[in-house]
């Protein structure tokens, strides 16, 4: 994600309270880059949980923070685990943290929520392209995580430790290694800002040149789709689910997800599709808000890879984020593992191969606020 600014700085108290779509996302249009789970149309996506929107404000009045927050009931107890994916969207710069998350918590007990959990937006450190691919290539190397990166950030590094003084605990990483449990805690970005399509372009690697020439050369085309294009997108997405080893969502997720994003702004949500000789061969969502792009799912199938179609597949989509005046293309999550036996390796070295850097974030973070339905929550979630 773009880093974001401090906010307006103010000593008083902050008030917090339920806010309506048009106040939250008129909060989330002032500020460079806001995720876009921390926006009212991913509760729309989520049936599953309960979506409010809440805001921030000082003792004047002004709404000075926002946060989309899902609430998930407990099978069988009127409680919930309250989830604010990569968010909330307040001032991380403030040494003063509890003034901003006090007033959270208490109204999330209020609603009847055991436990929260939140995604800080705050990187931690970074490597450069060239830096992850040494690493790579270093056989004494085993996770991203444990080599020397290329810079520190200084709020993130100081953030996790202030977190833990005031009784936040970091989630534990779950499902692909790497991966936080909830959302990819080691990401690859290419920035865009200050920068031509000439010097991005300049910034892909060879193979990666040599790719999206090859693939212009054999005829593929990249084409944007609609709504009604999703069932050749889902068809290709459940082979590469089973190809790298991932539960596929079913196709009815990604027809709401499109319904929900496109209503709130007709551009949030693009599909593209890569054509050759009649079939479509790779597949991909595009999100934007504000100045951040993310590659957002991917899928490809296995036939006629020599004809190169993720490359320009990814190679037009960069080129769309750059017109659109994108600051930064975000691939989304990446492995920290770096063992050649590693079946993620591979995407791994495409992503890195698009120039930019990884980026760690603090983490996923939660609060416990009743310790014996947080540890059962624990278990429950462990055991399924």
């Amino acid at each position: 994600m773009t880093p974001v600014p401090p906010m307006t700085p103010t000593t008083a108290a902050l008030r917090l309270r339920p806010v309506s779509r048009a106040e939250h996302l008129a909060f989330a249009a002032s500020r460079p880059s806001v995720s876009h789970m921390q926006l009212p149309s991913w509760g729309d996506v989520k049936p599953d949980w309960e979506a409010e929107s809440l805001g921030w404000f000082d003792g004047e009045g002004r709404m000075v923070g926002a946060g989309l927050v899902l609430l998930r009931a407990v099978p069988r107890v009127k409680r919930y685990l309250a989830y604010l994916p990569e968010g909330p969207v307040i001032d991380w710069h403030d040494p003063r943290l509890e003034r901003w998350l006090d007033p959270l918590l208490a109204y999330l007990k209020g609603r009847g929520a055991f436990a929260v959990k939140m995604g800080p937006p705050v990187a931690v450190r970074r490597w450069s392209a060239e830096a992850v691919k040494e690493a790579i290539a270093d056989p004494a190397a085993r996770r991203l995580g444990d080599t020397g990166p290329t810079s520190y950030d200084a709020l993130g590094t100081g953030l996790a430790e202030r977190l833990r003084r005031t009784g936040w605990r970091q989630a534990e990483a779950g499902g692909e290694e790497g991966f936080a449990a909830g959302q990819p805690r080691y990401v690859f970005q290419v920035p865009f800002a200050g920068r031509s399509l000439a010097d991005i372009q300049r910034g892909l690697n060879q193979q990666w040149r040599r790719n999206v020439k090859k693939a212009e050369k054999a005829g593929v085309k990249v084409v944007r789709g609609g709504y009604e294009d999703l069932p050749a997108f889902y068809g290709l997405y459940t082979e590469t689910a089973e190809r790298d080893r991932f539960i596929a969502r079913p196709l009815s997720y990604f027809q709401r997800m499109w319904t929900a994003l496109t209503a709130e702004h007709p551009d949030r949500m693009r599909l593209y599709l890569a054509h050759h000789e009649g079939e479509v061969l790779a597949a991909a969502t595009m999100l934007t808000v504000g100045d951040h792009v993310w590659y957002s799912y991917g899928a490809s199938t296995g036939r006629r890879r020599e004809v190169q179609p993720n490359n320009a597949m990814q190679w037009r989509m960069m080129c769309d984020a750059h017109e659109l005046g994108a600051a930064v293309y975000d691939f989304r999550g990446i492995t920290d593992t770096l063992e050649e036996s590693h079946h993620l390796l591979g995407l791994l070295r495409f992503k890195v191969g698009a120039g930019g850097e990884a980026v760690e974030y603090v983490g996923e973070w939660d609060f416990p606020l009743n310790k014996l339905l947080h540890k059962a929550f624990d278990l429950y979630m462990a055991r399924r």
